[in-house]
């Protein structure tokens, strides 16, 4: 196994229920495995969807354990089935973006309070509080649903600057650079929060000079631009915004937790959260070894209420320092060996 010393757990004790709050209390690796255990053994006993996708009952019983041995939900699974663990009743429904005919994910939201204390707490600390900001956001292509995840983030942290120049502008450009303006008469510091496409508009059509604000991209082209690498984004809105470094946040409609990158496409974690990569050839097969590449496995702990072991389609990289690449999606062919273990 490619673990590393330290990411084994002998547990002889019984598991009592996870406290949800005891999540963000999580501060170093110890802590962090003994409540990936917990948090396994409950939801492999009440999510009916992952225990019979487990199928492996012996685990539970085991004293001597390491996250080698936890199953990944295939992040497909929730494009087809409600994920959900437990009976309590949804309070609401994040849906993913999807082109025409394409199904989309969905999420179950038990608890809307675990989704807000994971991104303000993670916001927090890498950045500080978003009282100290203002935030403007471009996601045009976002805040036209009513069931996005990332636009329930922004607004909740737009909402939390208590400041009238914080805000979304869709694709208005001109009010936008209008709103920075403004803004730098402020001691608050600016963050610019954009999709891929509506950022590469901005820089296109105006060029504005933000040499002094966080421009942080959230990924995707959603169909509106030709898909470009991350290097290559992050190189035309340097040049044409005039900035020394692209922040990055990482995130899903399938997770409660964000990953963000301050520069060079190198993303962290919060505590609660666990980058791993899977062999796609051995979808089994995981480590936790920095220079590694393969399938892209997330242990959200704060996904408690529907399911916080994740096998997404993106491929990955790990690094020294704890931190990860996005390297790009897993195209079929290199998912054939997940597919058939799906099936």
């Amino acid at each position: 196994m490619a673990l590393p010393a330290g990411w084994f757990i002998n547990l002889s004790v019984e598991m009592t229920s996870p406290v949800p709050d005891s999540i963000f209390s999580v501060k170093d690796q110890s802590g962090f495995l003994e409540k990936s255990l917990e948090i396994f053994r409950y939801q492999a006993e009440n999510n009916d969807l992952y225990r019979e996708y487990t199928g492996k009952p012996g685990i539970m019983k085991s004293e001597s354990y390491d996250l080698s041995l936890i199953p990944f939900l295939p992040v497909e699974f929730f494009r087809n089935f409600k994920v959900t663990t437990g009976n309590r009743p949804h309070e609401i429904i994040f849906e993913s973006s999807g082109t025409t005919g394409e199904m989309t994910s969905r999420h179950y939201v038990t608890d809307k309070w675990i989704y807000k204390k994971s991104f303000t707490e993670s916001f927090r600390i890498f950045y500080g509080d978003p009282s100290g900001f203002i935030i403007t956001a471009l996601l045009p292509s976002y805040i036209e649903r009513q069931n996005s995840s990332l636009v329930f983030m922004m607004n909740d942290m737009i909402t939390s600057t208590g400041n009238s120049l914080s805000g979304f502008y869709k694709d208005n450009f001109a009010e936008l650079i209008k709103t920075i303006e403004k803004a730098r008469k402020t001691d608050r510091k600016i963050l610019l929060m954009g999709v891929s496409f509506a950022l590469l508009d901005l820089a296109g059509k105006y060029s504005p000079d933000l040499h002094d604000i966080i421009v942080m991209e959230t990924g995707g082209m959603k169909g509106k631009r030709k898909e470009l690498t991350r290097p290559e984004l992050h190189s035309i809105l340097k040049e044409k915004l005039n900035i020394g470094s692209v922040h990055s946040e990482y995130g899903m409609t399938e997770l409660m937790s964000q990953a963000y990158s301050k520069g060079e496409g190198i993303f962290h974690c919060p505590p609660w959260m666990k980058i791993l990569i899977r062999d796609l050839y051995d979808p089994l097969s995981v480590t936790a070894k920095a220079g590694a590449t393969g399938g892209i496995n997330i242990i959200d702990l704060a996904n408690i209420n529907s399911c916080s072991f994740i096998a997404t389609q993106d491929l990955g990289r790990l690094h020294e320092d704890g931190g990860f690449e996005v390297l790009g999606r897993i195209d079929n062919s290199d998912i054939r060996g997940c597919n058939l273990l799906v099936q």
